[in-house]
């Protein structure tokens, strides 16, 4: 069927005996008209094939029943064997498929990137915008905030911004963690912290500090960003640095990984020699060898609470500054 040909508001409002602005509430959701004038509109919207003009409607509504998902990574580590992004994807399409609204991902891993993204959102096509994966003082959530925009962020914007946030209990988790291997009699506890540019590497690495201060135990550290090629090269520079050490926190499941693979190497045994415990509880934590000790948190769940969040914003109700989900502390063999 040509442009020309796909039935309007008049052609239904004629086959349902009703007025053009009777189809229009009907066709928007409205509530106020009789249901047996719905069943009516509704029987002739099927009966005629007729579509929703969605361009039109948000002349009308101001709404574009869109959200963006902006992700300020490049596109080969979001979609790489790292499963928190695929996670975080998969919880915001849910509630966003049970509310009928549409998805647009947006990656952002060079400057370039990054000014593209900003133009749309401040074009006003979007509802809201949902953040994951900031880096450093992002200006684009408080940009967007102060322009009306609902924004809510994963994890705490550096920035200062008051933009709404949800995260995990990065601190207690690895806290946890710490007293588990002290609990064990480890005492020689390394760390291999994530990028400092990123509220998850602060916050993890924050709580590594506090459990070594508390227990008395000097800090054992090495950098990495979340990557598996990180978590080797931090590895390696631990061993070389702390040839004694007996125990290694990861700040992710990745860099815990090969931090397992690198310690076998060296021929260190794990968890006799050395202890590992990783972040995060991807799928592969439980196969890994071996097993893998981890600090768990809802990878999926983080997605949907952020969205449910934004909805409630573009539908004007207000929300908490700030929603921290629980972690778990997931004993396996490595530790």
């Amino acid at each position: 069927m040509t442009t020309a040909q796909r039935p309007t508001l008049e052609a239904v409002a004629r086959r349902a005996g009703v007025s053009r602005a009777t189809v229009s509430r009907v066709v928007n959701g409205s509530t106020t008209v009789a249901e047996s004038i719905r069943e009516a509109v509704h029987r002739a919207v099927e009966e005629l094939g007729y579509v929703p003009n969605l361009a039109a409607r948000s002349l009308v509504t101001q709404r574009t029943d869109s959200v963006a998902l902006v992700m300020p990574e490049e596109a080969t580590r979001v979609f790489s064997d790292d499963q928190v992004f695929p996670g975080i994807i998969r919880g915001v399409s849910q509630e966003l498929e049970a509310a009928d609204k549409q998805l647009v991902l947006m990656l952002a891993g060079s400057p370039a990137g990054h000014q593209r993204v900003e133009r749309y959102t401040t074009g006003r096509h979007v509802d809201g915008v949902l953040f994951a994966s900031l880096h450093g003082e992002d200006p684009l959530p408080g940009v967007l905030t102060r322009l009306g925009i609902p924004v809510v962020c994963a994890g705490r914007p550096l920035d200062g911004a008051r933009v709404p946030y949800v995260d995990v209990d990065n601190v207690g988790g690895v806290t946890r963690a710490v007293r588990h291997l002290i609990g064990n009699g480890r005492r020689r506890i390394a760390t291999i912290a994530g990028p400092q540019d990123m509220v998850a590497g602060i916050e993890r690495l924050t709580g590594y500090r506090e459990a070594m201060a508390a227990a008395g135990l000097p800090a054992r550290e090495a950098f990495g960003d979340f990557t598996r090629e990180s978590g080797a090269a931090a590895m390696r520079d631990l061993l070389a640095a702390y040839p004694d050490l007996d125990a290694v926190c990861a700040a992710s499941d990745l860099m815990a990984h090969a931090a397992l693979r690198t310690l076998r190497e060296a021929g260190r045994r794990v968890p006799d020699d050395v202890a590992v415990i990783g972040f995060d509880d991807i799928e592969t934590a439980a196969y890994t060898e071996p097993p893998l000790t981890t600090v768990r948190w809802d990878i999926v769940e983080l997605g949907r609470a952020m969205t449910r969040q934004l909805l409630r914003m573009t539908a004007g109700e207000d929300v908490e500054q700030e929603l921290i989900l629980p972690t778990d502390l997931i004993v396996r063999d490595s530790a």
